[in-house]
């Protein structure tokens, strides 16, 4: 039999299904310029639309999303409590969203990781990392190390902020509570690593264990685990 016979005996694999993405943005112009980009990049389409909070939470039910991509500011209901309603809602809880954001809004970055998002992205951001972003976040990773999203959490740390829930950690180890720490402040796998002379697999390990044992769906949630269990200061040193 000559490989040609034999390449004719495969069947050709299915393409991956794509990920899918609700826009949540009332501004119909810019809408519609990230509805244009993401259907136009192959692997990811858009699924629905929203205008409002409320529109966004109803649409993230009955399309289940990979993403969603999720403005602060909407009429009828902000992106924060839509954020909040999509990720305890059973039938939407699978989506992970993605937070517009500017830098005037810094003071929504705790608010908006307690509500369940899994990253932040400024609307400033260039094509290529909104599309980067997507990618991540439904990746099931948590939007946090890169540098602009780690100066908006540490904006955030440095400046007056209300006091957090405090937050048993359990059986968190002390390696797990530096490891969880590291992350609250920003840090990549690599970074974490080389800052307490571990290997990369050793703190996917210590993470995977963390996220079991304080219940956190991805790293974003660990964040605010680190904050609430006292483990992150600002500048002045308050916890």
């Amino acid at each position: 039999m000559s490989i040609e016979d034999l390449s004719t005996d495969v069947a050709p694999h299915d393409p991956p299904r794509p990920v899918r993405v609700l826009l949540a943005e009332d501004q119909v112009l810019i809408r519609d310029s990230f509805k244009l980009l993401i259907d136009a990049t192959p692997g990811l389409a858009v699924v629905g639309e929203a205008g409002t909070g409320a529109e966004a939470v109803f649409l993230a039910r009955r399309h289940r999303p990979d993403v969603v991509l999720m403005d602060v500011r909407m009429p009828d209901m902000d992106g924060i409590e839509a954020t909040r309603r999509i990720c305890a809602d059973p039938v939407s809880a699978g989506a992970r969203v993605l937070i517009l954001t500017t830098f005037d809004l810094d003071e929504y970055v705790y608010a908006s990781l307690q509500a369940g998002a899994s990253g932040f992205l400024l609307k400033s951001a260039a094509a290529t990392e909104l599309l980067a972003a997507i990618r991540i976040v439904a990746s099931g990773e948590a939007l946090l190390a890169p540098t602009v999203t780690r100066r908006l959490i540490t904006e955030f740390l440095q400046g007056p902020r209300p006091a957090p829930a405090v937050r048993d950690l359990g059986d968190v180890t002390q390696r797990e509570r530096e490891v969880l720490a590291l992350v609250g402040r920003g840090m990549s796998n690599s970074e974490i690593a080389e800052h307490l002379h571990l290997t990369v697999g050793t703190v996917k390990t210590h993470i995977g264990r963390l996220l079991a044992k304080l219940q956190a769906r991805d790293r974003a949630q660990l964040v605010i685990a680190a904050y609430e269990g006292g483990l992150v200061a600002g500048q002045d040193g308050r916890r």
